[in-house]
């Protein structure tokens, strides 16, 4: 099988190297000499060998591999590079152990023969598994010659002579090998003899190969590294060498024993499989391998000068045999195109005779029928080829065109002038420095309110909703007629240019159909005069010779106007015309969304100026009052108290030992309906809070300093979540022991809704932490609210007894998924629709910065068994405190391995969590391989998008017939399951990359 090995223009420049080479033991193994045969050459200084002393290896290997390999099965699924299999070699089909090196196609591997060293391309129906007793290492070893590399830049040529040159001293010949060091991948570096002829020098005399030269850096001499697959996929194109001493070409082509001619063949069963054998190292000493020290070097030279020699002769022949053939077939094809003209030749000559005969008639038809066309075309309106819409739209945009109002840039001066003020005075501390800022701000509000009246009366004037419109149809019907226009800089030339261009184009056609009209009313003449030649009434001729004659010409002209003006109307516009036409194009529409902003921009400051008038009219010179928000404070601060002194109430008659069962009751409902009030309070406190909120945020940025009492501050820095009217004692709250393992958590009822109270033991640095979080958070849910696929928080307060932080937030018995996998499993489809909401919770997460790090099934929801929600999580740790909880759902372990290699959490990190989740379902393997393997490039955005979330799931009916396919696909299910189990094995241990 020699001459098939790996090649490449890559290995041509390969070199030795020494930084990937692992010393042996100078005691036990440097220098240690072997005894092999060469079995099959790679280049000028790498081989395979076998030591002598494995024949009987190779004839047990050949007699099990007869034995097993034709009952075996073949394999399926995906191959493991590191397992051994049984080929079918091709040329002698006996079988052999091989390695699967490369995946070319579904149908199609490359294997290395083992126990050989060639390689070959493989159906995987000749690929076998075979049991773990033929499980050991190959028989064959992989050298390199000691000190030598191949030069850089070798030629192919150069490179094939080398392998050939080195296949003539080694191939099949016992060599001694005298071991330096060994690399990493199992490479022999050693020195080479065969009888007294040192074969590395002579590899290097020849010219193949060079001496390695050693320098202080450790990649001086650094072996460039190939994929091995490739080398030998793109060596199996190289031809087979024929020997000069060889004269069956087959025993370099496939994988065999060293067998003696003279030995007598007594292994039966080997010979009946067709396997190779070998034998002793005592047989090696006669026939083909008695090659000692008595070969002589100039006898090796000789028949390698007669073999190149053979093989120059051999290209030259070849070359000359493709000239040949493709000089025949060349002649073959003139031959052949040389009849054709010939018959077409003919066929031209009979069409010509035949239409000689009409001629005059064909010319007259056609003449009619282009000037009836013509006809039809001066009826209809050709305006656009020439731009007239492209005019008309010109003009309509001069015409009515809104400049900008000075009105408008007076007040966008005098507006950042206001915006100025305002954020000094929401920058402001200090209530002195407050008021003058306050007093310098009002006087700016004064100077924008006059400049605002004066805009909104300048705008009341202008027609602008008519004249939007207007710039809207027009730039409709242009679009249909011209389509998408491309982008350009406005500039007055090209519409000069085209103005220019449209006068030439409107003289030019002016000008063919005048020649048109003039040719036409010739022809007309000369019939009208050629009447009296057919006269026969007339007694003598009145028609000159000449006038009867020039009908060709007056024909030739005639058809050439006709046709001249059939092309301008018909024909497609150049490209110059088409460019100054789109060109022209895209400055109209150009200044159409240049007026529509302007437009668009003057009522958006009209909206604000309206609105900013509306609010100033109302609190001119003053800030707006809080008398209502703190009047519900004091409701709250009442109903608060009465509802204190009714369950104090209720305890006493509780503990009373002849209490009124009906009087307890009575008690209990009032206690109810004061709490809906304080909660109805509660919610009408939020909405003034939002209220005032709003005015801050765009009017009066004074209000959180100059009310401090009201707490406005902390309700815009949460995000509109906390309260301070909430306590922990009003609620008829129930411990919820079940749950409370890392917190305390209480179980209550609001308004018909049932809650979850979560606490958190804070102090005044944790406190601003934990309340920036939540309010992050719940900014990130109020964006999109119900969509956003994330628990809501309801209320965030704190207590004033204890240090402690209360979260309100919806309670959902038994609907995390741990719960409803381990009671109901969800189906497939319902899986996939709470695992889309998941997905759509860490979207928004993402979106907004927030990386969760405590995603796990106790904290993602299926309520109804389809909406997917994502929980929130400990607002007092920060994320690299959350993703360091050890977490395990099917027996892997939710921390990805950057996390555990100490990097810091990323959106990632989420995404394998969320990828382990999806475990449980067989239908989203797809997306799973992503999310472990590829989490790097991928974005929840890209798992909203996902297949399996977009395409309807039914449910499938049983088919008796689809037995087979279906065992089939179980086992490939099953291969799947053992590289997931693997794969999450290593994980455990920490070797997941």
């Amino acid at each position: 099988m020699w001459g098939q090995g790996p090649f490449s223009r890559a290995s041509v420049t390969e070199s030795v190297s020494f930084s990937g080479i692992v010393q042996m033991d100078e005691d036990i193994h440097y220098n240690k000499v072997e005894d092999v045969v060469g079995s099959h050459v790679e280049d000028a200084v790498t081989f395979w060998a076998q030591n002598i002393n494995r024949n009987k290896d190779i004839m047990k290997i050949g007699s099990s591999l007869c034995e097993v390999c034709p009952h075996a099965n073949s394999v399926f699924g995906n191959l493991d590079p590191k397992k051994i299999y049984g080929g079918l070699f091709s040329e002698d089909k006996c079988w052999y152990r091989c390695k699967v090196l490369k995946i070319i196609s579904d149908e199609k591997c490359l294997v290395r023969y083992v126990d050989y060293g060639n390689t070959e391309i493989l159906n995987r129906s000749d690929i076998v598994e075979i049991p773990l007793e033929l499980q050991f290492s190959s028989v064959a070893k992989k050298y390199r010659l000691w000190g030598l590399q191949i030069p850089s830049g070798q030629e192919v040529t150069q490179f094939d002579q080398g392998r050939t040159f080195l296949g003539s001293l080694i191939f099949e010949k016992e060599i001694k090998m005298r071991i330096k060091a060994t690399y990493q991948d199992g490479t022999v570096i050693a020195q080479a003899e065969y009888g007294s002829v040192d074969i590395g020098e002579e590899v290097a005399k020849k010219g193949f190969a060079e001496k390695c030269k050693l320098s202080s850096s450790p990649n001086a001499c650094e072996e460039k590294k190939s994929d091995p697959s490739q080398l030998a996929l793109r060596n199996l194109k190289n031809p087979i060498p024929l020997w000069g001493h060889r004269s069956n070409q087959s025993t370099f082509s496939r994988p065999k024993g060293r067998l003696n001619g003279r030995l007598t063949l007594d292994l039966k069963n080997e010979n009946d499989a067709g396997n190779p054998v070998t034998f002793p190292k005592e047989s090696l000493a006669v026939g083909d391998f008695n090659l000692g020290s008595n070969v002589s070097l100039a006898k090796i030279k000789q028949d390698q000068k007669l073999i190149e020699e053979n093989e120059k002769l051999k290209t030259e022949k070849e070359a000359l045999l493709e000239s040949y053939k493709a000089l025949e077939l060349k002649v073959e094809q003139i031959s052949q195109e040389l009849q054709q003209e010939k018959a077409a030749t003919l066929d031209l000559t009979k069409h010509l005779e035949s239409t000689l005969k009409t001629r005059v008639g064909t010319r007259m038809k056609n003449l009619a029928a282009k000037v009836e066309k013509l006809k039809e075309i001066r009826r209809v309106n050709i305006s656009v080829r020439f731009g007239n819409d492209l005019s008309d739209a010109i003009q309509v945009l001069d015409e009515g065109c809104i400049t900008t109002l000075a009105s408008l840039n007076e007040l966008e001066k005098i507006w950042a002038e206001y915006s100025l003020a305002q954020e000094k005075i929401q920058s402001c501390y200090n209530v002195n420095e407050g008021n003058v800022l306050i007093a310098k701000r009002n006087e700016v509000q004064q100077k924008l309110y006059m400049a605002v009246e004066v805009f909104i009366l300048e705008v009341d004037e202008l027609p602008l909703n008519k004249r939007l419109k207007t710039l809207k149809d027009l730039s409709t019907s242009l679009e249909a007629v011209y389509g998408q226009a491309k982008e350009g800089t406005n500039s007055e030339e090209i519409l000069k240019k085209f103005y220019e261009w449209k006068c030439d184009k409107r003289q030019e056609f002016t000008n063919v159909r005048s020649e048109t009209e003039a040719s036409l009313q010739h022809l007309g003449a000369w019939f009208q005069s050629t009447l009296k030649a057919f006269d026969l009434s007339l007694e003598e001729s009145l028609i000159s010779e000449d006038t009867l004659g020039n009908i060709d010409e007056i024909l030739e002209k005639t058809e050439s106007c006709v046709c001249k003006e059939l092309e301008i109307s018909l024909i497609e516009q150049g490209d110059a015309d088409k460019e100054i036409i789109l060109n022209t194009y895209s400055q109209v529409l150009q200044k159409i969304r240049s007026e529509e902003r302007l437009i668009a921009t003057v009522q958006s400051k009209y909206r604000n100026s309206a609105e900013f008038k509306k609010q100033i009219i109302e609190c001119l010179n003053k800030s707006p009052s809080v008398d209502h928000l703190l009047s519900i404070k004091k409701t709250l601060k009442g109903l608060k108290a009465r509802l204190r002194w009714k369950l104090v109430e209720k305890n006493n008659l509780e503990e009373s030992d002849d209490h009124d069962g009906s009087e307890i009751e009575k008690i209990k409902q009032e206690i109810t309906q004061l709490r809906n009030s304080v909660f109805q309070e509660i919610y009408h406190e939020r909405e003034e809070y939002e209220k005032l909120n709003s005015l801050a945020q765009k009017w009066f940025p004074e209000l959180p300093l100059l009310y401090p009492e009201i707490g406005l501050l902390k309700y815009m820095n949460s995000g509109g979540l906390l309260t301070m009217s909430l306590e922990r004692d009003i609620l008829d709250a129930e411990p919820m022991k079940e749950l409370s393992s890392k917190r305390p958590l209480v179980c209550s009822e609001v308004n018909g809704q049932t809650v979850l109270l979560k606490g958190y033991s804070v102090d005044v640095d944790t406190e601003a932490r934990v309340i920036q979080r939540a309010a992050t958070y719940h900014r990130a849910w109020r964006e999109v609210k119900e969509d956003s696929g994330l628990l809501p928080l309801i209320f965030l307060f704190l207590c004033k007894s204890d240090p402690m932080a209360y979260l309100m937030v919806p309670y959902y018995p038994r609907a995390n998924l741990s719960a409803i996998q381990a009671s109901m499993p969800l189906t497939s489809e319902e899986a996939l629709k709470v695992m889309k909401g998941v997905a759509q919770g860490l979207h928004t997460l993402h979106k907004a910065d927030i990386i969760h790090g405590s995603l796990h099934q106790n904290n993602v929801f299926a309520l109804n068994r389809e909406q997917g929600i994502v929980g929130d999580f400990d607002f007092t740790k920060s994320v690299s405190q959350r993703t360091s909880v050890n977490m395990m759902v099917g027996g892997l372990n939710l921390i990805s391995p950057e996390l555990k290699m100490g990097k810091p959490p990323s959106p990632s990190s989420d995404l394998y969590a969320y990828g382990c989740l999806l475990l449980w379902d067989d239908n989203v393997k797809s997306l799973l391989c992503s999310l472990i393997y590829f989490r790097s490039s991928m974005t929840a955005e890209q798992v909203l998008n996902a297949e399996c979330f977009l395409l309807p799931k039914g449910k499938s009916i049983p088919n008796p017939e689809k037995e087979i396919e279906y065992t089939q696909y179980k086992k490939d299910d099953e291969l799947k399951m053992e590289n997931l189990d693997k794969y999450k094995e290593k994980t455990r241990n920490g070797e997941a990359h």
